[in-house]
């Protein structure tokens, strides 16, 4: 096994790093690298971002929102969080066990005195506490098996970013399930930060294995092609959002003017239809106003942008246009 060095904390760029080491390192070789990212939440391939996510909290408090390409639920990354990724050679099989391709991981934490366990299909826990979760893809015959470690991630910002009101969402992407989580931190034997951490855990694994602590030196095609691909799929809003499953919106509320019942069908991130049911008085006919939200990017941006040079109070009565985009995506 080689290491590759990764310093970004650039979310974005950090999964496109990644995906492109996954399916383009050498398949003779084994891999592993450590890397940390800037605030941000890590939605699962086939999730519904907008489910999965505090809009507005994440919005106030700039937290990058990225889709990787494996499975799983959604998580919460920030400087006190360690992502692994290790890339394997599955020699013909399906998949990857788990549990024996995540040991040196947990022989690496015995040595700070970490004494962490597998537990369900995925997850490291201590004191049955989550500190990791787990994820894996298949591109021809290699895994990648990556994952999460808490070290001292602000567990507060974490609980409000990943908080969303499922009652108001009919979706068919996968859920996350919640989990007691917990940081490492307060079980190590010593006083380090996260960056002594990274570098000294990687050297652990390393001695687990047996093998020597050898770089593999990225070419400069290969950085070339992950900026390519950071720009061109993980910064847009058609992979982060635009790929999530087809889904429901609903909302209801009640105005001094009257109540409002808004019904969406979201297909691929895009309105499809818009039903605006209510007792409240409108001049203007509100089939004008569905039709305008239709093939719109279900996007807050996007849909004030649309909407800005109408009055809005003509198709239901004496509310603001913020009033609107709340129901619409709050």
């Amino acid at each position: 096994m080689k290491y590759v060095t990764n310093l970004s904390n650039n979310p974005y760029y950090n999964l496109a790093f990644e995906e492109y080491l996954f399916k383009n390192l050498p398949d003779e070789e084994e891999f592993v690298f450590l890397w940390i990212n800037s605030p941000a939440i890590i939605v699962g391939k086939n999730q519904n971002t907008i489910e999965e996510i505090n809009q507005k909290f994440v919005e106030e408090n700039d937290i990058k929102v990225v889709r990787r390409v494996t499975g799983g639920g959604a998580v919460y990354h920030d400087f006190g969080n360690l992502n692994f990724s290790i890339i394997k050679n599955t020699n013909g099989k399906e998949k990857i066990d788990f549990s024996v391709i995540n040991i040196p991981i947990l022989k690496a934490l015995e040595k700070f005195g970490i004494k962490a366990e597998l537990t369900g299909r995925n997850d490291l826990t201590v004191d049955g506490k989550k500190i990791s979760g787990i994820a894996q893809s298949l591109h021809k015959q290699k895994v990648l098996n990556h994952g999460t470690i808490l070290y001292d991630t602000d567990l507060s910002i974490l609980s409000q970013a990943l908080n969303v009101k499922q009652d108001k969402i009919e979706s068919k992407g996968v859920k996350s399930v919640k989990s007691r989580v917990t940081n490492i931190k307060p079980y190590m034997k010593s006083d380090i930060d996260i960056l002594e951490f990274k570098e000294t855990l990687l050297k652990y694994i390393f001695e687990h294995l047996g093998e020597p602590y050898e770089e593999y030196k990225l070419s400069d095609e290969y950085l070339n092609n992950i900026d390519l691909l950071y720009k061109n799929k993980y910064l847009t809003w058609e992979w982060n959002y635009g790929q999530s499953p087809d889904f429901n919106w609903k909302n209801y509320k009640r105005f001094p003017t009257g109540s409002i019942d808004l019904r969406l069908e979201i297909k691929s991130s895009i309105i499809h239809n818009a039903k605006i049911y209510g007792d409240f008085f409108g001049a203007k006919d509100i089939s004008e106003l569905e039709n305008m939200l239709k093939n719109l990017k279900y996007d807050k941006d996007e849909v004030k942008n649309a909407l800005s040079g109408i009055d809005i109070t003509q198709y239901l009565g004496n509310i603001t246009l913020e009033d609107f985009l709340e129901l619409l995506f709050e």
